[in-house]
């Protein structure tokens, strides 16, 4: 649901719409893309007449401010990243003719490695669930649930938005495929191992749930929300021995630097991932690189690589 907010104009409530509606984009870009906007507006206070006759001028004086404040290059690219989705909006379907943002060039981004589980790690946080003492106030399908949650994970390499958006219909009894609505409201196939579909029949059965129903509900019998898995998550970390904090979006890049390790083709992940470009996908290959590098200087012996200082 869209904030009220009366910093903005109703062309930009038309774009955030778009991006709920049609876009499918999960609730934390669109109020992501919400806040930059009227942060913008904010800072360009009296020099703002409307969107159509900014121009780049503005904008790279908002960015120089920023990079003066010393924000986050993550934070300053998700800013203009929302700028420039907007005016692509307003030339797709405002009649706009050009974006002043084409003229704004951003400072390049240090591209950072995706952090993943080992082998031995995911396998210890898969069996956690059914591992603990259950809790004795709630119901008794409920660490299944959480069970079914971790290795659909693991098997699909999901989103979050994707997994809560989950029917109860979307793996059908006796398939081992897994229907999956993502960006843009694409819908694709993806693969499912025999531990998770095996969890998910499991649980199914368990809670009661069938047909078009949510697949994953909370104790009160509604759809999940993706804060309410992060909190699952978070409760089976405390119980663990994992060195750093996980999140969804983690299980997912375990997902894919797992299957390029063994050897799965990176145009085969990227259509598993649901990744538009396959430049997205081209980041685990740095780490399996990485991998790879270490692997050899540590067992071969005549590689002569020396430990940096």
């Amino acid at each position: 649901m869209i904030p009220p907010d009366t910093e903005l104009d109703s062309v930009a409530f038309r774009f955030l719409d778009y991006l709920e509606t049609e876009r499918n984009a999960s609730p934390r870009t669109v109020e992501a893309y919400h806040r930059s906007l009227v942060l913008f507006r904010r800072w360009a206070g009296e020099q703002f007449a409307a969107w159509e006759q900014c121009e780049a001028d503005i904008f790279r004086a908002w960015l120089y401010e920023a990079l003066n404040e010393e924000l986050k290059p993550s934070t300053i690219r998700l800013r203009f990243a929302a700028l420039r989705s907007f005016y692509e909006y307003l030339m797709r379907r405002e009649g706009l003719q050009a974006s002043p943002l084409a003229e704004v060039s951003l400072p390049r981004a240090a591209q950072s490695l995706p952090v993943h589980l080992s082998l031995h790690q995911m396998e210890e946080l898969l069996a956690l669930p059914l591992r603990l003492p259950a809790d004795k106030k709630s119901p008794p399908w409920l660490p299944y649930r959480d069970a079914a949650i971790l290795e659909l994970f693991y098997s699909c390499g999901m989103r979050l938005s994707e997994l809560v958006g989950l029917n109860a219909d979307s793996l059908r009894p006796g398939e081992n495929c897994i229907r999956v609505l993502g960006k843009g409201r694409k819908l694709r196939l993806v693969p499912v191992g025999d531990y998770a579909r095996e969890a998910v029949d499991r649980y199914r059965e368990m809670a009661g749930v069938q047909g078009d129903e949510p697949l994953f509900i909370s104790r009160l019998g509604r759809r999940m929300s993706c804060r309410s898995v992060q909190l699952m998550l978070d409760k089976y970390l405390q119980s663990s021995d994992l060195p750093f904090h996980i999140s969804p979006h983690k299980l997912r890049h375990t997902f894919a630097t797992h299957l390029l390790d063994a050897g799965a083709d990176l145009r085969a992940v990227q259509e598993l991932l649901g990744h538009s470009s396959l430049a997205t996908t081209q980041i685990y290959t740095h780490v399996t690189k990485t991998r790879m590098q270490q692997v050899y200087r540590q067992a071969h012996p005549r590689a002569g690589w020396e430990e940096e200082n």
